[in-house]
């Protein structure tokens, strides 16, 4: 690969991702290689980093080469992509904020899944290659090419490829039919003309309806707040609506229609309906006018802008409601086209995600543009929104790369900070007369043999300076690129002790590239404990996290067991999943879509935070035990605060057990 040439700015991108202000940034680089990816090579001060005392891994010291991680995979959206919020309305992705509140989805458990209200807890931006995704509607989505929208056959990247060196993704293509209302039930921009006259005379004459039998002007009591404060403001802003009739006193004397009824005209009149006289229930708006007059009004006007309207039984006895046909795709145009003032009638929560009545938005064409542009992300409640019409995936976010000023979602997976100069200071710290040569665990928080080493060769100055300043030392990792160092590794172990770590949560290659985007497959990482022991070199497994209900029967454990003891590891430590905030929400999301009937189970067991119940975490540990021992992988520690001991797998923390601590995931 070509690095040379490819520092950031001097391609015409521009500096906004050099991040000028980091502390010791020596140049930011983009290359080819690593299409969406920043590298941000910083000279560091000190590398040798102290793990708090109140920390339970089994180890004092690590150090970091990298800060970021570009095994994950970013989905983003150009920033002026409409996105439908909770109250039926839409917002450019580029002006959400945390605590937003949006329209997301999750399985009911039959198959079929609802749109419910989900927050926004995460937002980042970043630049991307933008790729045009045109759909048979008129929609035109602009998004990077690993973004994600739901199909009706599942999740599918917007191209081919592979997601971070990862297996072949499901891809975007002519034809490929989306979930979602599509986009005519996106609102649009300015009311049209005649819109605010229509508006106050449905209002007004569904107000009137109601006040009759209670004998009251208008407004009556029926009249909520936020038509209220439309009503003010538009007779305020039109005095000659009050001089046309509109207002008169004691009683209203509503306005008569006009002879031809404009569209403007006839959106609003059956907006001022719906906030007077609309009900909603699990997600379905009903009108119920109360009058056949009223009612017949309204009906004509509905059909007039194109939808096709049943009537009833409504709550009320004797009384007939009026519901639009087409399912909640019908009902959000509705509201598109009639913009009720009234949040509570706009809200779809608890309503079927459906076709719309002319089938599901198509796929025309994917078009690469060939230009960067800068896009946005967001994490919600629910692992996805409503972006244009459609349902599309989000990403989880992390909080381990804030301490930069950089964002924990995008920025952790394409801004990576490059220590270069890690050997160099590491050499430096370990030659103190203050250093007592104690274990030092890498791949503990981000990992040190991703690809990006492949690159950088970080790693062989790291061991060498360890090793001769005759420090013990272990490292964990997801990445094959340990492979490359084999020889060093193994002839380091002749002076200190070198323990190594690979991390294997599970066999299953699907549920695998869903829980860890981006990473080696399983094979590979259990080929590549094979080359460890081969080599001579003790290499101990995190089997984490186990998964409750999906990953740790007791016939899923034998058989994974199974496999890391004939790939030749000499111990294997079993950890149930951790849920840290932003994860949590990101795997619930995705366990709800994937596993509905496991989402209360779930809830449950991690009701007390991150951590499962202790009850839970013994009975996986008195699970594990036995066959930990049939596979020969619960040799003991010679030394559980040094796991770098010979046969030891260093970097494992201590055997479960119904107190210690668990891995997080991701």
């Amino acid at each position: 690969m070509r690095w040379n040439g490819q520092q950031v700015g001097a391609d015409g991108v521009g500096n906004a991702t050099a991040l000028p202000g980091m502390r010791g940034l020596l140049r930011s680089v983009r290359t080819p290689g690593f299409a969406d990816t920043v590298f941000h090579e910083v000279e560091a001060r000190s590398v040798l980093n102290r793990v708090p005392s109140s920390s339970p891994v089994p180890f004092g010291w690590t150090v970091n080469p990298y800060r970021g991680c570009s095994h994950a995979c970013t989905y983003c959206l150009v920033p002026e992509t409409p996105v439908l919020t909770a109250d039926g309305r839409s917002r450019p992705i580029g002006e959400l904020r945390p605590g937003d509140e949006l329209v997301g989805t999750v399985a009911d458990g039959g198959g079929r899944r609802r749109f419910v209200r989900t927050p926004v807890l995460a937002r980042w931006s970043t630049r991307r290659r933008a790729q045009e995704v045109t759909l048979d509607d008129g929609t035109r989505l602009v998004t990077s090419a690993e973004h994600r929208f739901l199909t009706t056959s599942g999740w599918a990247h917007v191209r081919p490829g592979r997601c971070r060196a990862s297996a072949d993704r499901p891809h975007l293509g002519p034809g490929t039919a989306l979930v979602g209302p599509g986009a005519a039930a996106v609102p649009g921009g300015a009311r049209p003309d005649g819109y605010a006259e229509g508006w106050l005379c449905g209002l007004v004459r569904a107000d009137a309806v109601r006040g009759r039998v209670r004998a009251e002007p208008f407004p009556t009591g029926w009249v909520e707040l936020e038509a209220l404060a439309r009503a003010h403001h538009l007779l305020t802003a039109r005095p000659a609506l009050v001089a046309a009739g509109m207002l008169a006193a004691p009683a209203p004397s509503p306005a008569a229609w006009p002879q031809r009824p404009a569209r403007g005209w006839t959106a609003g009149f059956v907006g001022g309906i719906v906030d007077a006289c609309g009900e909603v229930s699990a997600g379905v708006l009903r009108i119920v006018p109360g009058d056949e007059e009223l009612a017949r009004a309204c009906v004509d006007a509905l059909r007039r802008l194109g939808f096709r309207v049943a009537s009833e039984p409504s709550a009320r006895p004797g009384v007939r409601a009026l519901r639009v046909l087409g399912g909640v795709a019908e009902q959000l145009r509705l509201v598109a086209v009639t913009d009720p003032a009234v949040a509570r009638v706009r809200d779809v929560g608890g309503a079927r995600v459906e076709e719309p009545p002319g089938g599901a938005p198509r796929v025309v064409a994917v078009r690469d543009t060939g230009t960067l542009r800068p896009m946005v992300d967001i994490t919600t409640g629910t692992g996805d929104f409503v972006a244009a019409g459609v349902v599309s995936h989000n990403c989880f976010a992390r909080n381990t790369h804030t301490y930069l000023d950089l964002d924990a979602g995008a920025d952790f997976d394409s801004q990576i900070v490059v220590k270069v100069n890690v050997a160099r200071v590491l050499e430096r710290e370990l030659a103190r007369p203050s250093w007592r040569r104690e274990h030092v665990a890498m791949g503990t928080n981000t990992d040190p043999y991703q690809r990006a080493e492949g690159r950088y060769r970080l790693m062989p100055g790291v061991i060498t300076a360890l090793a001769r300043s005759g420090t013990p030392f272990s490292v964990l990792t997801k990445g094959t690129v340990l492979g490359r160092d084999l020889p060093q590794l193994a002839a380091a172990n002749a002076d200190v002790r070198v323990g190594t770590g690979v991390s294997i949560a599970l066999l299953d290659r699907e549920l695998q590239s869903h829980l860890e985007p981006g990473t080696p497959s399983p094979r590979a990482r259990l080929d590549l404990v094979r080359r460890i022991t081969d080599a001579g070199l003790p290499c101990g497994v995190m089997v984490a996290p186990v998964l409750p209900w999906l990953t740790d029967s007791t016939e899923a454990l034998d058989a994974l067991l199974a496999e890391i003891a004939a790939a030749g590891a000499s111990r294997a430590t079993v950890l149930a999943l951790h849920l840290r905030p932003g994860a949590r929400e990101w795997f619930l999301a995705w366990l709800g879509r994937t596993h509905p009937a496991l989402l209360p189970r779930y809830e449950r067991l991690y009701r007390g935070g991150a951590y499962a119940t202790r009850d839970y975490r013994g009975t996986l540990a008195r699970r594990v035990a036995p066959l930990l021992a049939r596979h020969g992988l619960d040799r003991p520690e010679s030394n559980p605060r040094d796991p770098g001991w010979t046969r030891q797998p260093v970097a494992s923390p201590r055997a479960a057990e119904p107190g210690d601590g668990q891995l997080s995931l991701l």
